[in-house]
């Protein structure tokens, strides 16, 4: 075993070496590396593994500290039992399975709302499971993921927790990680969320050839709208390690304070804002060792098992898989599926991280790159790219112009002769465009019918109706003013997935006037 390890390591040295050695030549206007195809194998399997041990190591301080932070002393990761699947890493195994099997990196936006439909429909939360039940009466993605449609599209971190694997999919290029990412986080979350997947999106594509936490974060940074919220906490955040730099409960106390904003509620727990400073603070504080910055980030709070999951992805592809198996940490390739109906039952961590590197291939090759073999080491050349934002900011008042411009005619034929789902759909999108006014006035009957068969999709009333953060208020005082009634009773996790096939009910079994 000693000699086996022994030979392996000087392997994987011996491929740093000649990674740093080899020639670069400029393609299409970009440089192309060469690096050894082992190496990048190795780096998409540490991110992999990384993200898993952040995700569910982090599982039990999810939440957990949220006024104060925590004081975990020690921290070793493991996973004695294996993986599980969970939100943190089984939305991007669903497209990441489907991915490799149709041969399309960027899957057309039908089938994720086929995929959605048919394989996830439990274990989902907040801005996902808002937008798998817009899914019930046909708003399709990308629109499922609009602020104008979505109210926790505005702030949800499901921008940053479904964006890491597809990191992995584009080393040394982050655009093109930001685009594959952002494909797929849209679906649920759209401006300052959005930003925070072009921003680790890029700092992991990014930590495939660089070790300095300091220049992976710069490269994330270069990856965001100059004019985002976002990048304004990372400063705030670097400026306060700056001047607390042995004192990270000093910098924490500081994030909290600036950026809580509604009474430590939902968007304090789940936003981008304080878990984006966690994330950023982990990282500056941990110093690049991967064991102490999930500590850190386990303690600091807030969504604790999503923040870790991203920072394990990130120095996970820096450090590589055998330098952390080579930490003797107690890991069993299981990853077994818990959540995710029609998937592999299986699955093991490294064949999770055998897709992605089947799939970065063929990024890989669309961008122009190839595999060959250069002084006898079978290499990747990549068409590498600096960092830049793919993505404006979005614009919540454009954003409802837009569609009040492309749909008004839709929402109105609908409203007049759709089906029942599009009905529903009509009456929602109305309420949500302010286009409701009209149409009730001009087609009175008719309106009725589209907000009785809309009031029928239990599930959307109830994530309408029973929220406690500023959008969603605003959304639902919309709802009442367009003439919707509070449903009778709030309906618990259990009963919501209870029963997965019934998503339609008669609206008098649902409210009591």
């Amino acid at each position: 075993m000693k000699s086996l390890h022994l030979f392996v390591t000087i392997i994987f040295v011996a491929c740093f070496t000649l990674m740093a050695g080899l020639p670069t030549t400029v393609a299409q206007g970009r440089k192309t590396i060469q690096v050894p195809a082992e190496t990048i194998a190795d780096k998409i399997r540490g991110g992999m593994l990384g993200q898993i041990l952040g995700n569910l190591n982090g599982l039990p301080y999810e939440f957990k500290y949220i006024e104060t932070p925590g004081d975990l002393k020690n921290y070793i990761p493991s996973l004695p039992a294996g993986a599980m699947t969970d939100d943190d890493t089984d939305f991007e195994w669903v497209y990441i399975h489907t991915m490799q099997k149709k041969r399309s990196v960027f899957l057309p936006y039908d089938d994720v709302y086929a995929l959605w439909k048919e394989r996830i429909n439990r274990n989902i939360w907040c801005s996902n499971r808002y937008a798998r039940y817009l899914m019930d009466i046909e708003v399709k993605p990308p629109f499922t993921g609009y602020i104008a449609l979505n109210p926790w599209a505005e702030f949800n971190v499901s921008g940053q927790f479904l964006c890491e694997t597809f990191g992995l999919l584009a080393p040394a290029m982050p655009q093109t990680a930001s685009k594959i990412g952002l494909h797929y986080t849209k679906v649920a979350i759209d401006n300052e969320p959005a930003q925070t997947t072009q921003l680790f999106t890029s700092m992991i594509a990014t930590a495939f050839l660089e070790k300095d936490i300091n220049k992976i974060l710069d490269a994330g940074i270069a990856s965001i709208d100059p004019k985002s919220n976002t990048l304004k906490i990372i400063n705030e955040v670097k400026q306060w390690h700056r001047q607390n730099p042995n004192n990270w409960v000093e910098s924490r106390r500081l994030l909290k304070e600036k950026y809580t904003q509604e009474n430590s509620r939902t968007r304090d727990r789940n936003g981008t804002e304080l878990n984006t400073g966690a994330i950023i603070m982990a990282l500056l504080y941990g110093n690049g060792d991967f064991a102490e910055t999930l500590k850190l980030s386990f303690n600091i709070g807030w969504d604790a098992d999503c923040n870790a999951a991203t920072l394990g992805t990130i120095l996970g592809a820096k450090d590589g898989y055998r330098k952390m198996m080579s930490e003797g940490w107690m890991i069993v390739d299981r990853y077994k599926n818990t959540t995710r109906d029609k998937m592999p039952m299986d699955e093991t961590i490294t064949s999770f991280a055998d897709r992605l590197i089947d799939l970065f291939e063929m990024v890989n090759e669309s961008n122009g790159g190839k595999k060959t073999v250069v002084n006898q080491v079978v290499v990747y050349e990549i068409p590498s790219e600096s960092p830049a934002s793919v993505l404006p900011l979005a614009s919540l008042e454009n954003q409802k112009v837009t569609l009040q411009k492309d749909y008004e005619k839709d929402i109105t034929d609908h409203i007049l002769k759709g089906t029942k789902e599009q009905k529903a759909q009509a009456a929602y999108m109305a309420v949500c465009l302010d286009l409701d006014k009209g149409l009730s006035k001009k087609y009175p009957k008719e309106w009725e019918q589209a907000r009785y068969e809309l009031s029928g999709y239990w599930r959307v009333m109830n994530n309408i109706f029973f929220g406690d953060f500023l959008s969603l208020s605003k959304l639902k005082e919309k709802f009442v003013a367009a003439g919707f009634k509070t449903p009778a009773k709030r309906y618990t996790d259990q009963e919501l997935y209870g029963n997965n096939v019934v998503v339609w009910r008669n609206p008098q079994e649902l409210y009591a006037n």
